[in-house]
């Protein structure tokens, strides 16, 4: 397992992250699952579990709690908030009301007393920066949290809440959590940037692009994917840009099998090269999945590898654009750009 420290931090932490996003009835993974799986990724040199309120609804963060119980302090743990939990209209977003609460019940159904890691799931543009970065620094000074940091925020929005606390003289957001993987490079032309310009500590989501850089989604075979089941629209090959997708898979096959390596290896190793990155996040769903995950622990890729995988999808591009989940709302609602 490689290592490397959580942006300015100090925080050491393994190149691969543990996700529990799959952790219970959702991807039908046990308690005894889950268990498994945490202990199979500490032995293996992962130190850091990500998880999230919203996940089953909380169910995610009871399952990490009961596996790590007894190890809290051989681990990062990290988790976030901001996205609905539940019907009631303030039990979301990045208000003070709602984070203070929320953090609780985090800390609740985690059977902790702090997070190293609490993250804003997802920007909120109903709230101020001032309002978000203050009740966070509070929370930290109470010890609750030991940093905090952004997900899935544009890189406007990532240079403006540093801009925010350095204004307000409050703590700042010191990790970033985008998605990125071979298919979706559209990050390296504006939030990596803006990343290593501040000093931020990366932690990529979705590596294997949702399943199509897993194996499981392949030319003229059975797609055994179980995203597919719920997600049927990004993955039929009538759609052209999934049928671009899965051309592209194809080319990285061979590119794969070329160096040697399994198309997991290549993808995890492609995304933990760049230097802006610090952790790729894995969302095993069973064990099987985890093992085959880990065997790219330590895969460092060569030139000529990544050389080759810029051919099929050029630096910057997102062969799936409308996939992107930090579009400006403005380019999604008519009335925010024309009232």
């Amino acid at each position: 397992m490689q290592y490397r420290t959580l942006g300015r931090t100090g925080v050491q932490v393994s190149s691969l992250v543990l996700g529990a996003m799959n952790f219970g009835a959702m991807a039908r993974t046990t308690q005894d699952d889950a268990t498994a799986m945490v202990d199979a990724a500490l032995d293996a040199g992962i130190n850091l579990i990500d998880t999230a309120d919203m996940y089953g609804g909380g169910e995610s963060e009871e399952m990490v709690g009961k596996a790590i119980a007894g190890r809290r302090d051989d681990l990062v743990l990290a988790t976030k908030a901001t996205l609905p939990m539940g019907d009631d209209r303030n039990h979301q977003g990045g208000s003070r009301r709602w984070l203070v609460t929320a953090l609780e019940d985090s800390l609740r159904r985690l059977g902790v007393d702090h997070v190293d890691l609490y993250q804003i799931h997802r920007w909120d543009p109903r709230t101020s920066d001032e309002e978000t970065l203050s009740a966070l620094t509070d929370l930290q000074r109470a010890g609750k949290i030991r940093y905090f940091g952004s997900s899935t925020f544009p890189a406007y929005r990532i240079v403006q809440a540093q801009w925010a606390a350095r204004e307000h003289h409050l703590g700042r957001y010191v990790t970033e959590q985008p998605s990125y993987s071979i298919l979706q490079r559209g990050i390296e032309s504006h939030v990596l940037p803006a990343t290593q310009e501040y000093g931020l500590g990366v932690l990529v989501w979705s590596p294997l692009a949702s399943g199509w850089l897993s194996g499981a989604v392949r030319a003229g075979r059975e797609n055994t994917n179980h995203r597919a089941g719920f997600l049927p629209q990004r993955f039929d090959l009538t759609v052209p840009a999934n049928q671009v997708r899965m051309d592209a898979v194809e080319r990285l096959v061979t590119v794969a099998d070329e160096a040697g390596l399994s198309l997991i290896q290549l993808a995890l190793g492609f995304v933990t090269a760049h230097p802006g990155v610090t952790s790729a996040i894995i969302g095993p769903r069973t064990i099987e999945h985890l093992r085959s995950q880990l065997a790219a622990a330590d895969t460092v890729l060569p030139a000529d590898v990544l050389d080759a995988v810029d051919a099929i999808v050029a630096p910057g591009l997102d062969l799936a654009p409308d996939e992107k989940i930090d579009t400006p709302p403005a380019l999604l609602d008519p009335a925010l750009r024309r009232r």
